[in-house]
């Protein structure tokens, strides 16, 4: 099973995909959303987002700059106001 997983600016679609795991930089901290993950909001600061394609897998990073994160039924958003191309 995996994780569906999008990453979205104000401008466009940058990434739409299923994965094992993603690590977000939430406000509060860093947070993990694996599939199943319980229904979750969260602002995040500017950091890395670590995208995991497998489990084992090395992660790829993904800089972003605020924004927020959100986990439903549908998998995880994030809706950064910037991302570092």
């Amino acid at each position: 099973m995996a994780l569906h997983f999008e990453l979205v600016t104000p401008a466009k679609l940058v990434r739409s995909e299923d994965v094992h795991m993603v690590v977000v930089p939430g406000a509060e901290g860093e947070f993990g959303v694996l599939e199943g993950h319980a229904p979750f909001m969260s602002t995040i600061r500017d950091g890395a987002v670590q995208v995991y394609k497998t489990d084992g897998a090395a992660p790829e990073t993904i800089e972003v700059r605020g924004g927020f994160a959100e986990v439903g039924d549908k998998g995880l958003t994030v809706l950064a106001e910037h991302v570092e191309s």
